[in-house]
């Protein structure tokens, strides 16, 4: 079995899905006052958007971009969707930083202040995430398919055809 970089979009999105569970079990169990349960749903979701994050900049990194296939009324749907959830993406990522440290230095009334904000912000983030991943990825396929190893493990030597040119010396 050989690992694919195209593995990695679904991962995405079970990540934000998990991010999103965790966000909400986290708002619950602050107005239910279950300060240990919250911090614990709170930090898992911190820490899932941060392996999301790493696995979707090496997807894009090894994939590159993948346009959206659909046509019709589905389009500016679509990239309403995409621009939104860009747009709060980018600002999720000081926000949470800046909510997560104030709770973790104690500073409880600033916490809620900017919590208040982070929290919709980053739930959005989460469920658009998803939603974007079953647009381009399962309701309307990308025009790609994904490279089959097998066809390069037929050439023998595959380092042996690339060969380096002498002018670079």
């Amino acid at each position: 079995m050989t690992f694919s970089y195209y593995s990695l979009a679904p991962l995405n999105s079970v990540l934000n899905s998990i991010a999103a569970v965790l966000l909400l079990a986290g708002f619950v169990f602050i107005r239910m006052r279950w300060i240990r349960a919250h911090r614990a749903c709170m930090l898992s979701a911190f820490t899932v958007s941060a392996l999301f994050f790493i696995s979707y900049a090496t997807y894009h990194y090894h994939v590159g971009d993948v346009r959206f296939q659909g046509r019709g009324a589905i389009r500016p749907v679509y990239f309403s969707i995409l621009i939104s959830h860009i747009i709060l993406a980018t600002a999720i990522v000081p926000l949470a930083l800046i909510t997560l440290w104030r709770a973790l230095r104690g500073n409880f009334a600033r916490h809620r202040k900017i919590a208040r904000w982070t929290w919709p912000i980053w739930m959005y983030v989460s469920i658009t995430g998803v939603v974007v991943y079953l647009l381009c990825y399962r309701l309307y396929p990308p025009g790609y398919n994904e490279p089959n190893p097998r066809k390069f493990a037929k050439i023998p030597n595959f380092t042996k055809i690339i060969k380096p040119t002498d002018s670079a010396h």
